[in-house]
């Protein structure tokens, strides 16, 4: 929704109430007043990104993706679709977070990392490398999950859990605790 101030300051409201906002000169989507997109990065026109959020590099936001809170996208990474990077979550390098999924708290997504489906990493995860996180997926806690790993399904790598290599993690397993999952392993 535009709006216009007392000033005839543009406003948006990103679900909160309007706030002061403006449309990105790369791509045309909105940009609350308090967050900070660079020039060379990208914000399609149904993308958001407020709150105290970063957007720098060469980074995408784009379809209907939204980027809040204190998050920071960067580098050449892509938020796309119905995705949400929100609180202090980090998403850099060639990483990917696309479709229904969720990067939140103090999670980082790096490297060329891929999150796609209803996949979700919160807490402190970590996620780096050609990794894949699918489907329903979930990385929580102080999980890591790298190298070239897998974790798809209903699949969830938790607490203090690794899953490295080129480990896969599917179906409705569970990495608990200070687990560790590492090449060629299936669970």
């Amino acid at each position: 929704m535009i709006a216009t101030g007392p000033s005839d300051i543009p406003t948006f409201d990103f679900g909160q109430g309007p706030v002061p906002a403006h449309k990105h000169p790369n791509g045309g989507g909105w940009v609350a007043d308090t967050a900070s997109v660079s020039r060379s990065a990208v914000v399609s026109e149904n993308a958001q990104v407020f709150g105290n959020a970063k957007v720098f590099g060469n980074a995408w936001v784009f379809e209907n993706a939204t980027v809040s809170e204190n998050s920071r996208v960067s580098e050449n990474a892509t938020v796309s679709g119905n995705a949400v990077v929100s609180g202090n979550a980090w998403v850099l390098g060639d990483a990917e977070v696309l479709g229904n999924a969720t990067v939140s708290g103090n999670a980082e997504v790096s490297g060329g990392a891929r999150v796609s489906g209803d996949a979700v990493v919160l807490g402190n995860a970590w996620v780096s490398g050609k990794v894949q996180v699918s489907e329903n997926a979930e990385v929580l806690g102080n999980a890591w999950v790298l190298g070239d790993a897998t974790v798809s399904g209903k699949a969830q790598v938790s607490e203090n859990a690794e899953v490295s290599g080129g480990a896969r993690v599917s179906g409705d397993a569970k990495v608990l605790g200070n687990t560790w999952v590492s090449v060629g392993a299936r669970a």
